[in-house]
């Protein structure tokens, strides 16, 4: 189920999958409801405490697994019962779970109340408790399932079967599975199910322990071919009222395959890609690296937000003559020049890419500016400054999402609605501009600086589920380049850089009815190369 669905679209799943009947599908195979891959993982769940399933893309083995659920948590204690906590990454998720399970609740006419959304309570010694949105089923034996949206911080002190959900991508992985393995003292079980995110991801180093016998765990396999030879699209066919035949059950395999492309072998097969699961490799990244183009950085100290207006922009506005003007008077005055920013106060970086499309369209970024822990309005300066001088400047793009909405609206009033575009990063952006920006690399039509730390933040671009973008674990500079760099880093550079490239190539709209900026009609570069410098004012440079 895709995180990018309409309430309508969700509406509309929710009452299909509670409005499908279990019994008429109990009904319509002799074989039983589970094709034979579900109904062995079910068993594995039996007999193991802890089981690992590394499996293809949407072959329904949650599914399978929901009834595991159900007959676990309607048991009594008497009877090996339990309570169930299932663990996914979002809502959408944890809502689909519960859904699948209050359905395997009716077809087996188990005594159950009805879905009910809460906030499950994350308590956590030493840190204050923290609330998750949840659902839960509850059912006469005692027992319950509850369906969370994201992951808790720890699971002592509670008893159950538990199921992470598409493991591999979950952040700190390692430290959620130490605490679901502490509920095996108590008889509960551990169900760890994902597709791959690459050979180095944490879910598959403990397949590999498992196989090697380092690690007690039952590991069961479940690919895309495996899943169609046991009826998957057979089982498709049934739901959907469709007529099957093994022409069509071919033109689907193809047509999944052709979906994924390289991709297959890790999302449907269940082969770990080479090299972490990264969508660019190391050795592409770096060809297109260039030492000629400079990294400006700025790291504020905690206390400079304290300090008065004007000294906060003399400070900026200084380091931007000394650090970014000499670099602006060198752009070319005859290209057209793009720009994209990737926006973050504290924590993470404000990434300012500027970009120049040569005559023969290659995008060239002639630098990239840092900043971190800088106030609003000095970043409003510094990107004024910027774009205030950028040659031919016709199209920005910046990160709306969160606060950075504030400074993409004062780019927008300044330059001009059909100049800016507002951005707000979701799954289908980086779905539709990854890949563009993945052949830029590959037709060298993009180049970015040697920079170790940007050079680290593109090789962050994984597939998570299928899509290629930044997944949520942060990383960090080390020992010197901590200092230089400034410690965290969350893709920064990558996204920026992808949103410049957006950027670049956007159709930019009709100026007739928008307000002129408020710049200078002339970027002071083109002012220079015309010999009609003018400078007069701090206000020229910040705006």
């Amino acid at each position: 189920m895709s995180t990018l669905i309409t309430e309508e679209e969700w509406k509309r799943h929710r009452a299909e999958a509670m409005t499908m009947s279990a019994v008429g599908l109990l009904g319509g195979f002799e074989e039983g409801v589970l094709l034979p891959y579900q109904a062995a993982l079910v068993e594995e769940i039996e007999r193991n405490e802890v089981v690992i399933c590394e499996k293809s893309r949407r072959i329904g083995a949650t599914w399978g697994v929901g009834s595991k659920a159900v007959l676990l948590s309607a048991a009594k204690r008497s009877e090996r019962g339990m309570d169930t906590f299932y663990i996914g990454y979002n809502l959408e998720m944890a809502r689909e779970f519960i859904d699948v399970c209050a359905m395997w609740a009716a077809a087996f006419d188990e005594a159950a109340t009805t879905v009910a959304e809460f906030l499950f309570e994350d308590r956590k010694k030493g840190e204050d408790t923290r609330h998750i949105q949840a659902f839960r089923i509850a059912f006469a034996s005692g027992f319950e399932i509850v369906a969370l949206s994201s992951r808790p911080r720890s699971l002592r002190g509670r008893q159950g079967f538990v199921i992470i959900d598409e493991a591999a991508f979950h952040e700190a992985l390692a430290e959620l599975i130490k605490a679901a393995i502490a509920l095996l003292m108590w008889g509960g079980k551990v169900l760890i199910i994902s597709t791959h995110d690459g050979e180095e991801n944490y879910f598959n180093e403990l397949i590999k322990d498992a196989r090697a016998e380092k690690n007690p765990y039952k590991v069961v396999r479940i690919a895309f071919d495996e899943a169609i030879e046991q009826g998957l699209y057979a089982r498709i066919c049934l739901v959907r009222g469709m007529e099957y035949s093994i022409e069509t059950e071919a033109a689907f395999r193809a047509k999944i395959r052709a979906f994924y492309g390289t991709g297959a072998g890790e999302e449907l097969d269940a082969i770990p890609s080479s090299g972490g699961g990264k969508f660019l490799p190391l050795s592409l990244i770096e060809a297109r690296t260039s030492r000629e183009i400079p990294v400006r950085r700025w790291r504020c100290e905690a206390d400079f937000v304290h300090k008065p207006d004007h000294v906060r922009t003399r400070e900026a506005f200084a380091w931007c003559e000394e650090e970014l003007g000499p670099l602006l008077r060198l752009l070319d005055p005859l290209l057209r020049s793009a720009f994209g920013q990737d926006f973050a106060r504290v924590g993470d970086l404000t990434v300012m890419w500027p970009l120049q499309v040569r005559h023969d369209l290659r995008r060239h970024t002639p630098f990239i500016a840092e900043l971190r822990n800088v106030p609003y309005e000095q970043q409003r300066e510094i990107l004024f400054y910027i774009c205030d001088r950028l040659p031919r400047f016709t199209s920005g793009v910046l990160d709306a999402g969160g606060n950075g909405g504030y400074l993409a609206e004062r780019a927008m009033q300044r330059y001009g609605a059909h100049r800016i575009e507002m951005l707000h990063l979701t799954e289908g952006w980086y779905r539709d501009q990854m890949p563009k920006l993945k052949a830029a690399f590959e037709d060298a039509s993009f180049d970015l600086p040697a920079d170790d730390q940007v050079v680290d933040d593109f090789r962050q671009i994984t597939l998570v589920r299928g899509v290629p973008r930044i997944p949520e674990k942060r990383t960090f500079a080390k020992g010197e380049d901590k200092d230089k760099a400034g410690g965290q880093r969350h893709g920064d550079a990558a996204v920026a850089g992808a949103i410049s490239f957006y950027a670049a190539g956007r159709e930019v709209g009709s100026t007739e009815h928008d307000t002129l900026p408020s710049a200078a009609p002339l970027p002071p570069s083109i002012r220079d190369f015309l010999g009609l410098g003018g400078r007069t004012s701090l206000a020229d440079y910040v705006g």
